[in-house]
């Protein structure tokens, strides 16, 4: 039985042993963010036009009825998920006044595409902002192989973006006349 058990581990192909790896859990990224105090939770509601922009963002709808999100000053941290092939995975965004900050996949579930995990992928995120049309204002160089895992990515930064553009217009306070 362990000779059949070290053989088969041995034949796996090295993806399929990383599926499903954690690599930083949320209160960890939050903690690392906010250096070590995170504001409290937030919740922005998916309702009319949200709603209908974050489905054409991701080509289906948010699961859910609101997001969470975390925000100190005009910065914010989200924590989404979107399926790769056929899996979510779970990525970690910050956005600031300059568009990205930090893209850091937290979780990877699928068996191929994990390379999208490594920081020469997620870097190219930074300081890459939302056009009009809630496109990328920068192109990114896809991974040979883990296409699906790339446009995962992609949806999830558009959106970020957009979804924080949402929490700023929250949060500003009302012009006086």
């Amino acid at each position: 039985m362990f000779r059949l058990l070290a053989i088969l581990l041995f034949l796996s192909p090295a993806g399929v042993l990383l599926a499903g790896d954690v690599y930083q859990s949320q209160q960890d990224f939050l903690q690392e963010v906010f250096a070590d105090k995170p504001p409290p939770a937030q919740v922005l509601w998916l309702r009319d036009g949200i709603r209908t922009t974050s489905t054409a963002i991701l080509g289906h709808p948010y699961p859910g009825l609101r997001i969470r999100y975390w925000m100190q000053g005009e910065r914010s941290a989200w924590i989404l998920e979107e399926t790769g092939k056929e899996k979510p995975i779970t990525v970690g965004l910050v956005v600031n006044a300059q568009g990205l900050e930090l893209v850091r996949v937290l979780a990877f579930r699928e068996s191929r595409g994990w390379e999208v995990r490594y920081p020469f992928f997620t870097n190219q995120f930074r300081g890459i902002g939302l056009t009009d049309g809630y496109a990328l204002d920068k192109p990114v160089d896809g991974i040979s192989g883990a296409t699906l895992s790339v446009r995962a990515l992609e949806k999830l930064a558009r959106l970020a973006l957009y979804l924080h553009g949402q929490a700023i217009d929250r949060h500003d306070p009302p012009a006086s006349h």
